[in-house]
C-alpha cells in the first residue's frame, strides 16, 4: 500500500507539472496548449536547426525546377492565408526519403522523394501546408514544453519514491516514464498531426489547391506499404484515421475552395 501510494504522489506530480502552465492557445484552433516555451525562442531554435539541416543535407540550387516549384507553392499558401509575416525560407532537399518538414519561425524543407509521392500541385500543397501548420499552431515548442513537464514529473516521482525508501525505486521511475510516453507524449503527437491535416487542408483550400487531393495524397503513402506500428504506439494517426478525418473536414474545406476558384 505504501509502495502505492508513493507512486500515485509521482504520478499526480508529473501531470501537475504537465498542467501548471498550459494557460496559452493555438491560434488557429483555440485548442489549450501547454507552452514552456516562447515564441521568439522557438523561432531561434527553428532558425538554428534549418541551418544545421542545410549544413548536413544537400540544398538544391534555387533554379532548380522542384525548389522553384516549392517554393511557388508555399508562396500562394502564405498569401492566401496572410500568414504571419516570418522571415519564411524554402528550400528543397536532394533526398529520396518522402519527407517534408516546417521548423518554428516559417521555415520549409521539402524532400525530392516527396515529389514522387504528390502526384500533382494540389497535393504537394497539402503536405506543405499540413507541415506549415504545425509551425503556425507552435507544435514544435509545445513538443518541448510537454517533454519538459514530463521530465520535471518524473524528477520529482523519482525523488519522492526515494524518500520514501522504496528499494526498486528506479525500475518503478522507469515505468512511470514508459506510462507518460503511452499517456501525453504520443497521444499529444496524434493531435498534433491530426490538427495540422485539419488547418492544413484548409490552408490549402483557401490557396485554390483542391482539398479532394489531400486525401489522394493519403492514399498514395498508405499504398507505399511497409510495417507501420499500432496507432497507439505511434506519434502518427494511421493512414486510414487520417483519410476519414479528412473527409469529415471536406464539405467546409470545398466551400473555401469554390469561393477561391469562384465556383
Amino acid at each position: 500500500m505504501r509502495c502505492k501510494g508513493l507512486m500515485r504522489a509521482g504520478v499526480v506530480a508529473l501531470i501537475t507539472a504537465g498542467t501548471l502552465a498550459a494557460c496559452a492557445k493555438n491560434p488557429v484552433t483555440g485548442r489549450s496548449q501547454l507552452m514552456l516555451v516562447g515564441e521568439d525562442q522557438g523561432v531561434q531554435m527553428g532558425a538554428q536547426a534549418y541551418q544545421e539541416i542545410k549544413s548536413t543535407e544537400k540544398v538544391l540550387p534555387a533554379g532548380a525546377s522542384f525548389t522553384k516549384r516549392v517554393r511557388a507553392i508555399t508562396e500562394r499558401l502564405i498569401q492566401a492565408n496572410d500568414l504571419p509575416n516570418y522571415e519564411w525560407e524554402v528550400n528543397a532537399f536532394q533526398n529520396d526519403e518522402p519527407n517534408a518538414f516546417a521548423l518554428p519561425g516559417g521555415k520549409v524543407g521539402v524532400n525530392t522523394g516527396m515529389g514522387k509521392v504528390a502526384a500533382n500541385d494540389a497535393q504537394l500543397a497539402a503536405v506543405i501546408g499540413h507541415e506549415i501548420a504545425h509551425a503556425i499552431s507552435h507544435h514544435g515548442e509545445e513538443r518541448i514544453s510537454q517533454q519538459m513537464a514530463v521530465s520535471t514529473g518524473l524528477q520529482l516521482g523519482s525523488a519522492a519514491l526515494g524518500l520514501g525508501g522504496v528499494g526498486n525505486s528506479a525500475q518503478i521511475t522507469e515505468l512511470m516514464g514508459q506510462a507518460a510516453t503511452l499517456g501525453i507524449i504520443l497521444p499529444y503527437s496524434r493531435t498534433h498531426e491530426s490538427e495540422a491535416d485539419e488547418i492544413g487542408l484548409y490552408y490549402m483550400a483557401r490557396a485554390g489547391y483542391d482539398p479532394r487531393e489531400a486525401v489522394k495524397l493519403w492514399e498514395n503513402m498508405s499504398s507505399m506499404g511497409g510495417e507501420k506500428p499500432p496507432e497507439f504506439l505511434s506519434t502518427h494517426p494511421a493512414d486510414a484515421t487520417r483519410i476519414n478525418d479528412l473527409n469529415a473536414e471536406m464539405p467546409r474545406a470545398l466551400e473555401y475552395y469554390r469561393a477561391a476558384v469562384g465556383k
